[in-house]
């Protein structure tokens, strides 16, 4: 706020003033006369605690002096609109070679799991917002173990933190590979280890599932759900009070989307469904985005088929725009078939209005990658796409993956549109 200064020599100036009694006082330049009418005193002491420059020398004795108030009124500070980058990752499927490989790296004490991940530098931890779909529970107390009943050691948690995802997604077809017991375990690891991170997707008992998880980030609210198509034919003993959401229950889901977008400015919806190990987005996948979206979702990160797929924005019945990743791909394995070694990262950019309160999204994109590993699985990490050679394709343990083979699985199967900008010369050939 500007303040008033007093300029001139006051003790002049009230001689001056008395000596020719026609002398009032100035109107500030630009003002109406009534704005010039309305003064206010300060001492002369007063004067020079407000002065911005150096102060007029003035006797010691106190002398009052009016200072006119301008008319013009504080321009208003409107806050800028914020965004926020968002980064989401597909399976993290972790078989036994994984963790193997992880306790080597570990020196046989524990387990290191960030050298497969190495490759991926800094594009998770550059997003404002990283979401992971961790396939796998998490837990101590049980012995690491690999397909059909999957369970990983409490150091993934660590490394996936530490890489820069900032919320899990658990809703899948393995959450209950350890029963019960299993899912209790890894729900108390997160909520003990790591309480302030979004872990979403399965629950302790009903109150736990109405705790819609949020997050704040640069000024926008995010809130988390997640749900299935099925757990492997695996259920929930009866009487027990946690919660799994699966696909069927529509009403719940649709009660749960509308609450979560009365309490945050961005829902985000993680949805494990469609066919295993296929490129083609079903029916299924499309209804129920399409739902997601008119019930207040904006957006759905879709999982479960282990290889890429389409992607789109869809026009919810309110006239929002959301978007809709129907499938990301692991995000590292050790499946065998090369289909599921085209794996990527889902980017977009949320935008929030300053005036109106509601958020745009933009720039929506995927990152290929390719997940690679030696047959006697002594080597395990995904690349960039534009990283992953000709004489890794050779040295790969899945027969058929060969850089042509990739290239082809993105071409067909992401839009030019939304392929990342700094890869579509590689893929379509263009710019």
């Amino acid at each position: 706020m500007k303040r008033n200064r007093i300029s001139g020599l006051l003790g002049f100036s009230l001689c001056i003033t008395l000596l020719c009694g026609c002398i009032g006082t100035p109107m500030p330049t630009g003002t109406e006369p009534e704005a010039a009418e309305a003064v206010k005193t300060v001492s002369a002491q007063e004067s020079e605690a407000f002065s911005e420059t150096e102060p007029v020398p003035v006797s010691s004795t106190t002398a009052e002096v009016t200072v006119p108030e301008t008319s013009a009124e504080p321009t208003a500070e409107f806050p800028e609109d914020t965004s926020v980058t968002i980064v989401c990752a597909g399976d993290n499927l972790i078989h036994k070679p994984i963790y193997r490989a992880a306790r080597e790296a570990a020196g046989g004490e524990g387990y290191e799991f960030s050298p497969s991940y190495e490759h991926l530098g800094t594009l998770i931890s550059d997003a404002d917002l990283a979401i992971l779909n961790q396939e796998t529970i998490i837990s101590g107390d049980f012995e690491p173990d690999t397909y059909p009943t999957f369970c990983t050691p409490p150091e993934m948690a660590r490394d996936m933190t530490e890489l820069g995802f900032d919320a899990f997604s658990v809703s899948n077809n393995h959450v209950l590979d350890k029963g019960e017991a299993g899912l209790i375990s890894t729900l108390n690891f997160w909520r003990e280890n790591y309480p302030n991170t979004p872990v979403y997707g399965a629950y302790l008992n009903d109150e736990d599932m109405n705790d819609i998880r949020t997050l704040e980030v640069n000024g926008i609210t995010f809130a988390f759900l997640g749900y299935t198509e099925h757990t492997n034919g695996a259920s929930l003993p009866a009487g027990s009070e946690c919660r799994v959401v699966y696909l069927s229950e529509e009403e719940l889901i649709k009660a749960q989307v509308k609450r979560a977008a009365e309490i945050s400015d961005c829902v985000v919806v993680s949805v494990h469904f469609g066919i295993e190990v296929s490129n083609i987005v079903t029916e299924q996948q499309k209804s129920f985005s399409r739902k997601l979206a008119d019930w207040g979702a904006d957006i759905i990160i879709g999982t479960q088929p282990h290889t890429v797929q389409s992607m789109e924005y869809l026009e919810a019945a309110d006239g929002r725009e959301a978007f809709v990743f129907y499938c990301l791909g692991n995000l590292i394995s050790t499946m065998d078939d090369p289909r599921a070694m085209a794996e990527m990262l889902g980017r977009i950019t949320v935008t929030k209005d300053s005036g109106t309160g509601k958020i745009s999204l933009t720039d929506a994109n995927a990152v290929p990658l390719v997940d690679f590993y030696t047959p006697a699985y002594d080597y395990i990490a995904m690349y960039p796409l534009d990283e992953f050679t000709s004489e890794m394709a050779a040295a790969h343990a899945v027969p058929g993956v060969t850089c042509e083979y990739m290239l082809r699985l993105f071409r067909e199967n992401i839009p030019e549109e939304f392929m990342a900008e700094e890869y579509r010369e590689l893929v379509y050939g263009t710019q």
